[in-house]
């Protein structure tokens, strides 16, 4: 399975897209993505900085919570040949900041990770972070596909779509995940006016003023 370009066509859904936009929400009003390695502050109010630096300075998840979160966003968003994994991108950083902006989420991330500890145990005999890597993806698999996942599974799928969310969030907004789906953001360009066929169509026509006036730019160039 190519998880990569999975990710990317859900990215254009009305499921991720909506996390997506929430996630751009919170950073107009509250500067989440401020917080994040790499982004420049320079444009943010004080209240914005002070507030960004009082969230970062907190800490939520414990170190083995971080360790779970790494894994699975690397499942999520491995490295390719593209780009790097979601680790390298940040990822574990931003979901740390992101419950600490948005607390709503603590609760069923510290849940759902205590649910896939639960689950590892009593299936391969230890905790999802000392499994094998194929053990790992068998009891990601069973999780990761909603209409295919057992009644048993519930709580687990619920958990995963938040951690697949937050992680696409977290690395199709980062600098690496921008350059990942070749997004150029606004570019110059160069326009010689409207072409001679549309303006016959409206019987229009530049006048000589104009025509001198206008720079020509050569496609040939």
């Amino acid at each position: 399975m190519d998880r990569r370009k999975s990710i990317k066509t859900l990215l254009v859904g009305t499921a991720v897209a909506s996390v997506l936009i929430e996630s751009c929400e919170t950073t107009d009003k509250k500067g989440a993505a401020s917080s994040t390695p790499g982004v420049n502050e320079d444009d943010r109010m004080v209240e914005e900085k002070i507030a960004n630096k009082k969230l970062s300075e907190e800490v939520f998840f414990t170190p083995a919570e971080m360790v779970t979160i790494t894994l699975l966003g690397d499942i999520i968003i491995p490295k390719d040949k593209v780009s790097g994994s979601a680790s390298e991108a940040k990822v574990p950083n931003f979901i740390e900041f992101i419950v600490k902006d948005m607390p709503e989420h603590q609760t069923p991330m510290r849940g759902g990770l205590r649910w896939l500890d639960l689950n590892s145990l009593k299936r391969f005999g230890n905790s999802f972070a000392n499994i094998t890597d194929k053990q790992r993806l068998e009891l990601v698999d069973e999780i990761a596909y909603p209409n295919k996942a057992k009644t048993t599974m519930k709580q687990g799928v619920a958990f995963f779509n938040l951690m697949r969310n937050l992680t696409t969030t977290g690395f199709y907004t980062s600098e690496m995940g921008v350059k990942d789906v070749g997004y150029m953001g606004n570019v110059p360009n160069q326009w010689n006016g409207v072409p001679d066929d549309v303006l016959k169509e409206h019987n229009l026509s530049y006048s000589e003023r104009e025509l001198k006036e206008c720079i020509s730019f050569d496609n040939k160039a």
